[in-house]
């Protein structure tokens, strides 16, 4: 433990936590670990408390219990028949070994358990947990299993992130956890959470198990994370998802379909792109644009009158789509803002570099446009 001189704080706690170190230093030298506890003088001495103490504490009684568990916490208790035996010896190593992050009992008598029940088949390691299931159970009693068994289990399906404190825990827990990780911003408060919860709920239930972890972040909590991915409030909802590196292989970005879109330049975003470019059987023309780029802002009234001058030809569509609050879709390729591509009725997917001027545009879509789209009546009568 490092400390200032003349330090009042530090004066106070020396006297308590040297007496600890002292009584317990045989177990210090044989078990080192980083220091991953309170950063309060009183937190630090409950935490050496509990390091000088046994691992694992013996539950006689429901009041054992009461005063091991509270319903915000993970708690994981050792069944036995007796307390002996390579089993019993095994979980209290992993008991030691894991004591920073977790509270550990054991007991011979499982009815005094929340949930008890005296038929479970002794000896057996039971996870108590303030979420999904409540409980698990577990019976393989070598020592990278139970701790791989902890590991996963004490992590919610969904990690929740908001400003509630006793979710912070599982937060850490989550971005400590070496795997690839999906995460969720959206609003708590808004009318869709609930059906995003689900949904994602769901998604998060099928990859249970294969090396992906799931979070969803309130943006009231959210602002750090914001600014680390580069990402803005108003973008929400929207997903990122890292692999085991902690690089970001996609970020999926969610805006609605406008519910009016009556302009002569049509806003597209990722759930209308297929529609209106692919599906559509017309002549698009399509803006990749930045709210904040001095070229686009330029370039906007110059579509705009392109789309003008050319809104008798019904087999045209100029549209624009905001890169910064979509994702680029696949096939495209966005270096820079404005960048413009063509896509003909017949499908064909052009690069526009050409001048950025009316008269270059409009020629542009003649010269490279398709044939007019067949109704399904005209191709009856052919």
């Amino acid at each position: 433990m490092w400390c200032r001189l003349g330090c009042g704080h530090c004066k106070k706690l020396a006297p308590e936590v040297t007496n600890i170190l002292m009584q317990n230093l045989h177990q210090i030298k044989e078990n080192i670990q980083e220091y991953k506890g309170p950063r309060d003088a009183e937190g630090i001495v409950a935490y050496l408390k509990k390091q000088a103490g046994p691992p694992s504490s013996e539950l006689k009684s429901s009041d054992d219990v009461g005063n091991l568990f509270n319903d915000k916490k993970v708690y994981i208790v050792g069944v036995f028949s007796e307390f002996s035996g390579e089993e019993f010896e095994t979980y209290i190593t992993v008991a030691d070994k894991l004591r920073s992050d977790y509270d550990f009992g054991h007991t011979l008598d499982t009815k005094i358990l929340p949930r008890g029940d005296s038929t479970v088949a002794k000896p057996i390691i039971r996870l108590f947990k303030p979420f999904d299931e409540r409980f698990i159970d577990f019976k393989d009693f070598h020592a990278d299993a139970i701790e791989q068994f902890i590991e996963e289990s004490s992590l919610p399906l969904v990690t929740l992130f908001n400003k509630d404190p006793d979710n912070h825990p599982f937060v850490i827990k989550f971005f400590n956890k070496d795997n690839s990780k999906a995460l969720l911003f959206l609003n708590f408060s808004s009318e869709q959470f609930e059906a995003f919860k689900s949904a994602y709920t769901g998604v998060a239930g099928d990859y249970k198990g294969k090396n992906i972890s799931f979070l969803m972040g309130d943006l009231d909590a959210s602002q750090g994370a914001f600014q680390y991915f580069g990402l803005r409030e108003d973008q929400a909802p929207l997903i990122i998802v890292q692999d085991n590196d902690g690089k970001n292989i996609s970020k999926n970005i969610w805006k609605p379909i406008p519910e009016v879109n009556n302009e002569p330049v049509k806003v597209v975003v990722a759930d209308s792109l297929q529609d209106v470019v692919f599906n559509s059987g017309k002549n698009v023309l399509l803006e990749f644009y930045a709210p904040w780029c001095g070229h686009c802002q330029k370039l906007a009234p110059i579509l705009e009158e392109v789309a003008v001058s050319l809104q008798s030809d019904s087999d045209v569509i100029i549209a624009k789509m905001d890169a910064t609050a979509n994702d680029i879709p696949s096939g495209f390729e966005v270096q820079g803002y404005p960048t413009l591509y063509f896509r003909s009725s017949s499908g064909n997917l052009l690069t526009y570099e050409g001048d950025r001027t009316k008269d270059d545009i409009v020629s542009f879509i003649q010269k490279n446009k398709g044939a007019p789209a067949q109704d399904d009546s005209t191709k009856d009568e052919l």
